[in-house]
């Protein structure tokens, strides 16, 4: 039996495993008729349940469902313990001015900025801030990759100002919808292990416009964390700081808040735990294993980036960048450096991995059901 948007709902939503990553809705069958929608809390729903195809597209490439599974991973060329690996990399922008308003060393606005500059993409798929968090866009120019770069916060920003909460997440791949009104085909797509999966299954479909990415990069993730109120005043207590002098998050071992004071406040991931979605508990994919390349800081200094390379298009994205945008970090400076990078991003994966296994098993067992 061909499984519907009614079935996701079951097999997805209720059971708390909805990435609230937009794919469902922006690539509906029927999304010109209306059927489906996002809901005011990012929540998949249906918009006009009457206006239904139940052509079963919706459930294939939810990246919480089995679907394609095979397919991704063939086309991948995955293969145990984290996917397709080239090569690691410990690199950061050359360019000051990117490094300072980008995330750890600015390299995926490096290398975002290349390739417009070299013809090799004419937009990207990205989020950027907003006085009410990360929110998808379509980069159309050099300057808007830019300004979408970092996960700063502007310190004219109050609480009240920056709204009720602020997600370290964008559903990106909604930003997809605006091809409709775009002749762009050569595509950057930047997103999280979820997101990345759902494209990817998009692309096994050969859904249109999921044939305009030329390359995905993927982010590491640790998970979906909302900031909210309530819980910047606790941390504001705890740790002796302001949430106004705020300037930057970053995760690595830890949640960064960078303060404008030079002060970094250093906050263990598993503390934040109460505030992660729950379908992050379900996620078994730190790494974004199905990417072209991979970023992320963990394994990095401060102000570097890790990197991994897992496709032949990917490799020659990096080495091209390598020459003309990045800075790669000095083997003499430490020569073990990539290789103890390698053991945290396999052992934070792993950790992963079993967490995962673990609250999949318990909610078997439980047969509990959570709205997600």
């Amino acid at each position: 039996m061909k499984k519907t948007f009614s079935h996701l709902i079951q097999d997805v939503q209720e059971q708390g495993k909805c990435n609230h990553c937009g794919g469902c809705v922006t690539f509906c069958s029927a999304v010109n008729y209306g059927a489906l929608d996002i809901d005011e809390n990012g929540k998949p729903c249906f918009s006009n349940i009457d206006k239904c195809l139940e052509c079963g597209l919706c459930y294939s490439i939810c990246p919480q469902t089995n679907e394609l599974d095979e397919e991704i991973k063939q086309n991948a060329k995955w293969q145990e313990p984290l996917g397709n690996i080239i090569g690691i990399s410990i690199t950061r922008a050359k360019d000051n001015e990117i490094r300072q308003n980008g995330t750890d060393g600015g390299v995926v606005t490096a290398v975002l900025t290349h390739l417009f500059d070299s013809g090799r993409i004419d937009g990207a798929v990205v989020s950027r801030n907003t006085w009410h968090g990360r929110i998808p866009c379509l980069a159309k120019t050099k300057q808007e990759i830019i300004n979408s770069a970092g996960s700063h916060f502007n310190s004219s920003q109050g609480m009240v100002q920056f709204a009720r909460e602020y997600s370290t997440f964008s559903p990106s791949i909604k930003a997809l919808s605006e091809l409709r009104f775009n002749s762009l085909d050569r595509l950057a797509f930047v997103g999280t292990p979820c997101q990345i999966i759902a494209i990817r299954k998009m692309q096994a479909l050969h859904i249109v416009p999921s044939d305009s990415i030329a390359i995905c990069f993927g982010l590491f993730c640790s998970g979906n964390f909302f900031f909210n109120d309530t819980l910047f005043k606790n941390l504001e207590k705890e740790y002796q700081f302001q949430y106004d002098d705020i300037e930057k998050i970053n995760i690595k071992d830890d949640f960064i808040f960078s303060l404008s004071s030079g002060k970094q406040i250093h906050i263990p991931v598993d503390k934040l735990a109460p505030v992660k979605r729950s379908a992050c508990n379900f996620c078994k994919d730190f790494s974004a294993e199905y990417a072209d390349i991979s970023f992320g800081g963990l394994g990095a200094e401060n102000g570097w980036t890790t990197a991994i390379t897992r496709t032949s298009i990917g490799k020659a994205v990096f080495a091209a960048a390598l020459e003309k945008v990045l800075v790669s970090y000095r083997v003499e400076d430490n020569p073990k450096y990539v290789t103890q990078a390698e053991k945290k991003i396999f052992a934070a994966s792993e950790r992963k991995k079993q967490l995962a296994q673990q609250n999949l098993a318990d909610r078997e067992t439980s047969g509990i059901r959570v709205i997600s």
